[in-house]
């Protein structure tokens, strides 16, 4: 008999007797081993206890002084009937005769899963039990006097398990699934890997064990049926053709056989792209017509190369690989639509070339290993040039014209040259670009090209004249070209040399003969060729002079230097020295140039201290700066003067100051006695707080003459009078 025939045998008869175990047996116990508790009954019968099973050879084992027999108990998940299902049977050797005894249950479940006969010790379970919520219970048995619950004996405990039965399917708990593999991969190359799940109970029977078969997906892909494997099953699958492939993968449980449950996925495979297509043009010959005035740089034509793979498998790269010896195209590629643009490199002829004939050439980017490649194809492309009205061609892009700068007006300085490329051949016409020439040195003549003077030069002022000459054909004036001529001013010697700076030299009058006083150079505008020498010497009339002579030096400037020691501010305070200067042109051109000489009075070191003769008539010990000390002095003395006179003048003011901001107090007190508040007639109020009546000293009726006109301590405003208590207080407000 085959091999899954007899498993289906065993597990059936499994089955049988498990249940015909649980619905008759009154007491479970898979083997004779002792109960966890264990102890002598005083008093009690031998112990009784029931085998667990119905095979042959079953006996029933007794031991005496035994109070519990049991092993585990068993039930079967989700049993459902119209009585609750029996587990098992307690009992105890103090269960004799007609002894007033009660099993009491505790633990896990009880009294709402599991519930005892109190007389008899059947465990009955009340619900449906799932093995895959819970497996199994603990719970506690005891013996107690029903009439008391008093304990008869110690608590025993034993487990219930729950037995499990084939009632979950495998669960792909990850799915759906996405996968993919290359195109083209040899057959069994692995694409992934599925997994399912069982809830069922993995060690006992087959409940858990699942075995992987593709319901869809044939011939393309297979499955492994123990590791769920999904593999290539057909050779030369091209994504080109198609690209995604719906795989639907079943797990069935009890080893898959007949009446186990199974669970389904679908796994989506896309092939991936390799590079196994070459470009292909779409055309194998193209055809441009070019003008001959497209800009360089400027698009002149597509090509494109179609390629059948996708992302870089696609790229591809152009190239003219014949028919372009002097360089005048480039095709580059254009990354978002994979075109080959072809370009200007050079500018077109039309009258020296009108046809071109390119070989292109596209190549893929990328090339897989192996394969051969890089792929590639190639096309012909045809271009003819177009005829265009061209702007005139000047001979040289920049001219360079020399002129002497003492050149007479309408000399002819130079001629520019162009022609129109064109097969026609029209007339020329030159024009300067006014723009260039502000100030209109220059003209051309507009038939010929040739340029002349029309303002005297200066090489001096400017040195370079860039113009700018326009020409245009006559018969399409929209039609211009330029061209930069640039006119260098040649140098003629009309500037004489001067002195480089304006010298103003120093004499100490303790100076030595044949002293330096100071070195002389010159300058001259004019450029000549050779360089610059320049020839001093002192006007005749100052040849021979006793006081002063130049000596040359050897960088082209002189010496001046004194010829006696005898130099005195007080004689003759400056000196003046004429003095030519000529250059080395042709003609020589010469200047005089006036040499300033101040004769100073010095220090022993040769420092100048003073050069103006009143400083020397100044009293000896004296400097400049004592004399600037003793001028401050004096104009200090002089506003302190000042200060003090008008300090006095403020001080002979009027002392009474008719202000009445000043709330000063002065008060004065006299000790004549008045007459209370009853003397009205001893001051004459209005007279006291009149100030010009102080002021002209009117007399008061109760006080000596001798009192009335007191000296005042400050200017007041006028007086407030208190008479009270026979004595008189007078407050003046300052």
């Amino acid at each position: 008999m085959p091999k899954p025939c007899e498993e289906m045998l065993v597990d059936l008869w499994m089955s049988l007797l498990l249940l015909l175990w649980i619905t008759c047996v009154p007491c479970v116990s898979t083997t004779p081993v002792l109960g966890p508790s264990e102890r002598t009954q005083t008093g009690g019968s031998a112990a009784a206890a029931v085998a667990s099973g119905l095979g042959e050879g079953q006996r029933l084992l007794s031991r005496a002084k035994r109070g519990w027999v049991w092993n585990q108990m068993f039930v079967l998940e989700e049993f459902s009937g119209p009585d609750p299902i029996l587990v098992g049977r307690l009992h105890t050797d103090l269960d004799v005769g007609g002894r007033n005894i009660k099993y009491v249950l505790a633990g896990e479940g009880a009294g709402t899963i599991f519930a005892i006969n109190e007389l008899t010790g059947d465990i009955h379970a009340m619900k449906r039990l799932d093995r895959e919520e819970k497996a199994e219970y603990t719970l506690t048995a005891q013996v107690v006097n029903a009439d008391t619950d008093e304990p008869l004996e110690p608590p025993s405990e034993f487990i219930i398990k729950v037995q499990d039965i084939n009632d979950n399917p495998p669960q792909f708990i990850e799915g759906p699934y996405r996968a993919s593999v290359p195109e083209m991969s040899a057959v069994g190359t692995p694409v992934t890997r599925v997994t399912a799940t069982d809830a069922d109970d993995p060690v006992y029977g087959n409940s858990a064990k699942l075995i992987y078969s593709i319901l869809e997906g044939q011939p393309y892909f297979s499955v492994d049926p123990n590791s769920a494997t999904i593999k290539i099953a057909l050779h030369g699958m091209d994504r080109e053709m198609r690209e995604e492939y719906l795989v639907v993968i079943q797990a069935k449980d009890m080893g898959g056989h007949s009446g186990g449950l199974s669970g389904t996925t679908t796994v989506t495979v896309t092939l991936t792209d390799i590079n196994d297509n070459p470009p292909k043009f779409s055309k194998s010959l193209y055809e441009f017509t070019i003008p001959e005035d497209l800009p360089i740089g400027k698009m002149g034509g597509k090509v494109k190369a179609n390629d059948r793979d996708i992302g870089d498998n696609a790229k591809s790269t152009y190239n003219i690989i014949e028919g372009d010896d002097q360089g005048m195209f480039e095709i580059i590629t254009d990354s978002q639509t994979q075109e080959g643009i072809l370009r200007l490199k050079k500018p077109l002829d039309y009258e020296t070339r009108r046809a071109y004939t390119l070989k292109v050439e596209a190549t893929n980017v990328r090339s897989e290993p192996g394969s051969g490649g890089p792929f590639r194809d190639t096309a012909t492309v045809k271009i003819v040039v177009d005829d265009s009205d061209e702007p005139p061609i000047f001979s040289k892009p920049v001219y360079s014209l020399e002129v002497n700068e003492n050149a007479p007006i309408n000399t002819v300085i130079g001629m520019v040259a162009a022609r129109d490329p064109d097969s026609t051949g029209s007339q020329v016409r030159y024009f300067i670009d006014r723009h260039t020439d502000m100030e209109r040195q220059f003209n051309i003549n507009a038939d010929d090209g040739k340029i002349t003077l029309a303002k005297p030069l200066d090489r001096e002022t400017d040195m370079w004249h860039n113009i700018t000459v326009t020409a245009m054909e006559v018969r399409n004036h929209s039609q211009i070209s330029r061209a930069i001529v640039a006119i260098r001013v040649m140098d003629i010697n009309d500037n004489a040399p001067e002195f480089a700076n304006e010298y103003e030299a120093f004499l100490c009058e303790n100076g030595k003969p044949g002293q330096v006083i100071q070195t002389v150079s010159a300058v001259d505008k004019d450029d000549p060729v050779q360089g610059h020498s320049f020839n001093y010497r002192l006007v005749p009339e100052m040849l021979n002079n006793p006081n002063f002579t130049i000596k040359k030096n050897p960088d082209n400037s002189i010496s001046v230097v004194a010829k006696h020691d005898a130099f005195r501010r007080q004689k003759q305070e400056m000196y003046f020295l004429p003095i030519i200067v000529t250059d080395n042109g042709n003609p020589p051109m010469s200047s005089t140039n006036t040499l300033t000489i101040r004769v100073c009075g010095c220090s022993s070191d040769g420092t100048v201290l003073s050069c103006n003769v009143e400083a020397y008539v100044l009293p000896i010990g004296l400097s400049m700066g004592a004399l600037i000390a003793i001028l401050a002095c004096i104009i200090l003395l002089l506003v302190i003067v000042v200060l003090f006179v008008t300090l006095r003048r403020h001080k002979n003011e009027p002392l009474i100051i008719k202000d009445d901001e000043d709330v000063r107090e002065n008060i004065i007190r006299y000790d004549d006695e008045g007459g209370g508040e009853e003397d009205t007639e001893a001051f004459d109020i209005a007279t006291l707080q009149n100030p010009d009546g102080i002021n002209g000293y009117l007399p008061r009726k109760d006080i000596k003459p001798d009192l009335q006109f007191m000296p005042r301590a400050g200017q007041h405003s006028g007086p407030n009078v208190h008479n009270k208590g026979g004595h008189l207080f007078v407050f003046f407000l300052e």
